[in-house]
């Protein structure tokens, strides 16, 4: 240990700015590939299919890593994990960054997956540093930045790439997550509750297991084909998996996720909005940049360039940002449940906008601007809502759960989105315009559903956890 405190620097604007930081950078890293995967194929000297998985990568490792790792920052100091989670991201940057191929480009993005802790680390840390009056706010801030960093990694992905190259998109994120990991270790103070459990090890193999056998078939899916042994039998293995997971973790004195803590009512439904607003957003940020690229001549898009698709995109972005600002006095106002609906009945409007109406270049952003307010304000709405109903020695898992099954919710409506337009394609290959407006479709029944289901979310207090 160095001989300086980090109490000496602990100022809670300081740890704030640094975890804002840490925030962005994860998720500047999480999206700025996604507009470029052609380059980037062309680059690696690679197929479409190996190309794809490094976006694959990244939502597996994410997706197995997030609550694990916010297990571990609640047993060993949320301070100490957040450091190791960012050093992880660094490292994963700077191998994608030199990989001379698919192989090192993809075990990159493993590693960087293990960085999908740093959005819970941040609220459970926002928790323990900052006065409580100051919490709502904070992590209002923290979780519309979130969604932010990943608007500005699409917008800036074209430019970076025409000026620096297209490994600047991972020498970036990697300088600025090893500025963060160092400044996090320098400036937060350990954390003052602990969840003294030891780690149950079957159960984070379970639950590895369970997600990899359903998101790699789901992924897979249009190639392999829907109704294949090969998406089919996973996707069984998967709900077995599962099934005996839950069941470990019912049994087990020190679970790695609280079944009684998922069965707070406030916990369970900010869930399964989450996950459906996943499903909506992952497709919208995957598959809108290749819209609007799309040459008139296919009968829809405008032949945009990467770099005028991430700007077309920015209107989303800033309203996302402003909104998640705004989304701690809403609820001050006017209470969690109310602010959830209405941010949902945004999300509705502004999916059936895109599929009604997307053949003029101006209604693409109009309908985006109103996306990014209804994300912005959700995003932050959930995350107060989680951090509100757990104890404070739960906030790093629970926070790591809500944001896990955002990602779950991601790879099952990017798979949907990518079937959809596999199955109605061109005669030159490329999806039809019908094929964009289905996939819209289903995403927007997604969103009454994630409607539907705000409308029964608790009003915010924190619960007792009920009892076995």
């Amino acid at each position: 240990m160095p001989a300086f405190s980090a109490s000496r620097f602990s100022h809670p604007r300081i740890v704030l700015s640094v975890l804002l930081l840490a925030v962005f950078a994860f998720a500047l890293l999480q999206a700025v590939i996604s507009p470029v995967l052609p380059a980037l194929q062309e680059e690696l000297d690679t197929t479409p299919n190996l190309t794809a998985w490094v976006m694959t990568a990244f939502l597996l490792s994410a997706s197995v890593f997030t609550p694990v790792v916010g297990r571990l920052g609640d047993r060993y100091g949320k301070d100490r994990v957040l450091t190791v989670s960012l050093i992880a991201l660094a490292v994963g940057s700077a191998i994608s960054a030199l990989a001379p191929g698919i192989s090192l480009m993809l075990l990159g993005r493993v590693v960087q997956g293990v960085g999908g802790g740093v959005l819970p680390l941040t609220f459970g840390i926002i928790r323990d540093e900052l006065p409580k009056e100051k919490t709502p706010g904070a992590i209002g801030v923290a979780a519309s930045l979130a969604a932010v960093g990943g608007g500005v990694g699409v917008v800036l992905a074209g430019p970076l790439t025409d000026t620096l190259g297209i490994r600047s998109l991972f020498w970036i994120p990697a300088a600025l997550t090893a500025v963060a990991a160092t400044a996090s270790r320098l400036v937060i103070p350990p954390s003052p509750s602990r969840n003294p459990s030891p780690i149950s090890w079957l159960a984070t193999t379970l639950m590895a297991s369970w997600l990899i056998a359903l998101l790699v078939p789901l992924a897979q899916a249009s190639r392999w084909g829907w109704t294949s042994p090969a998406v089919i039998v996973p996707l069984l293995a998967a709900a077995a998996l599962a099934t005996t997971w839950v069941s470990v973790e019912k049994r087990s004195a020190q679970p790695l996720i609280d079944m009684r803590m998922m069965r707070i009512p406030a916990v369970w439904t900010a869930n399964l909005v989450s996950m459906l607003f996943g499903v909506g957003v992952f497709a919208v940020m995957a598959f809108l940049p290749t819209f609007v690229q799309t040459p008139p001549e296919a009968g829809y898009g405008f032949g945009a360039s990467v770099t005028q698709a991430g700007l077309i995109l920015l209107p989303m972005t800033a309203t996302m940002f402003l909104a998640g600002l705004a989304a701690a006095g809403l609820v001050r106002l006017f209470g969690t449940r109310y602010v959830l609906v209405a941010a949902s009945l945004l999300n509705v409007v502004s999916i059936a906008m895109l599929v009604m109406k997307h053949d003029q270049r101006w209604q693409i952003p109009f309908a985006l601007a109103l996306l990014g307010v209804s994300l912005g304000v959700a995003f932050s709405t959930m995350s107060i809502v989680i951090v509100a109903a757990v104890p404070p020695e739960q906030t790093g898992v629970a926070n790591g759960v809500n944001a896990n099954v955002r990602t779950i919710g991601g790879s099952v409506g990017v798979a949907v989105m990518s079937g959809i337009l596999g199955a109605n394609t061109s005669a030159g290959g490329l999806p039809t315009e019908d094929g964009y407006t289905y996939g819209f479709a289903v995403l927007g029944i997604a969103g009454v559903i994630a409607l539907l289901i705000a409308a029964a979310t608790p009003l915010q207090k924190p619960q007792p956890l009920p009892a076995s």
